[in-house]
């Protein structure tokens, strides 16, 4: 992507008043440039829940991980600093919002990655079913969070309404995995917004 492009995405992300649109556009932009020298990032965490629900859940700031094998810290420096970003080499200030790239995508589930379509370029986000049980997990361990169970309760809701398709089967294989071992936490939390919107509970077990 050459420099005209690149002052032309930021200039447009920074002027994007839509927190949700704007960290599409974020990733879709690092997505590209990142790819460029061969790595792969995904959206994790609850920024792939912004994503996902459509701003039903807002993160605050962009969490990123790459599915291959990462740049040595100089090249992370470089490829972000062709965005004018602060700090380093994990943690960014970019167009007036935070961009983290973690680390490596850790996903247990067999289901792909999600592809969404952005202005600079798909951006892979990770698969709902990792998410789910890892926020279940999150609200619960290592002691009781309400702001991941919040965002849990949030893309439940969204997911049981039908905007998000999920493998069920492939939940209760993960949350029944040394891994997670919730299976429990993840059928209450489930059963419970179930109840509220007063559908059956695609995890209750029969």
């Amino acid at each position: 992507m050459d420099t005209n492009k690149i002052q032309s995405a930021l200039a447009d992300i920074t002027a994007e008043q839509d927190p949700t649109v704007k960290s599409l556009k974020m990733a879709s932009l690092c997505s590209a440039l990142w790819a460029e020298r061969g790595v792969e990032l995904v959206v994790v965490g609850g920024s792939a829940i912004e994503i996902l629900t459509e701003g039903a859940y807002a993160s605050g700031d962009l969490d990123l991980c790459h599915t291959t094998a990462s740049l040595p810290i100089r090249e992370r420096q470089e490829v972000m600093g062709l965005l004018g970003a602060k700090g380093g080499p994990r943690n960014w200030q970019v167009a007036g919002m935070y961009v983290d790239v973690l680390g490596f995508a850790e996903s247990f589930a067999r289901t792909p990655y999600r592809r969404v379509q952005a202005p600079y370029g798909d951006v892979l986000v990770m698969k709902p079913e990792d998410l789910l049980v890892e926020r279940v997990l999150v609200s619960v361990y290592p002691g009781e969070n309400q702001t991941a169970r919040d965002c849990a309760k949030k893309f439940i809701a969204v997911i049981l309404g039908g905007d998000i398709a999920v493998n069920w089967d492939e939940v209760r294989r993960l949350a029944n995995l040394p891994e997670y071992r919730n299976l429990p936490e993840c059928e209450k939390l489930v059963k419970e917004v179930a109840d509220e919107l007063k559908v059956k509970s695609p995890l209750h077990p029969d």
